[in-house]
């Protein structure tokens, strides 16, 4: 006999726990402004190399790179949750294992910078945040 799961059961990820354990969702490019600007706003957390970082970075990104994370985890205390990108997702998913482990709640930004960039969203240089 054949047994029929409600695609309603699929959806909500009731039978699939490995996406369902997979953290919270992404947060999308055009949603980043709004929720930095609430009281409860995250640490914008660049995790790519201080190279990539000078070229351009959001705009209030602190630097941290994803092989110094471990180490400086100090750094993000005090804040209700990090908001994380990289150039394409590959460093902030390693990231992201590093801070879940350290018990800190974590989202990543969808496409991380290639998609910042291709939807030409603000992007802060050093220099010019050091002349204000």
């Amino acid at each position: 006999m054949r047994r029929f799961i409600p695609v309603s059961l699929l959806a909500a990820g009731l039978l699939a726990p490995s996406l369902a354990l997979a953290g919270r969702p992404a947060v999308s490019p055009a949603a980043v402004a709004e929720i930095v600007a609430r009281p409860d706003a995250p640490l914008v957390l660049d995790v790519r190399t201080p190279e990539e970082y000078a070229q351009g970075h959001l705009p209030g990104a602190v630097l941290i790179p994803h092989d110094q994370l471990a180490s400086r985890l100090a750094e993000l205390e005090g804040k209700p949750w990090v908001l994380i990108y990289c150039r394409s997702g590959r460093r902030a998913d390693a990231a992201q294992e590093v801070l879940e482990h350290a018990g800190i709640e974590v989202r990543q930004i969808e496409g991380s910078w290639l998609r910042w960039e291709a939807e030409e969203r603000p992007v802060a240089l050093p220099a010019a945040e050091a002349a204000r």
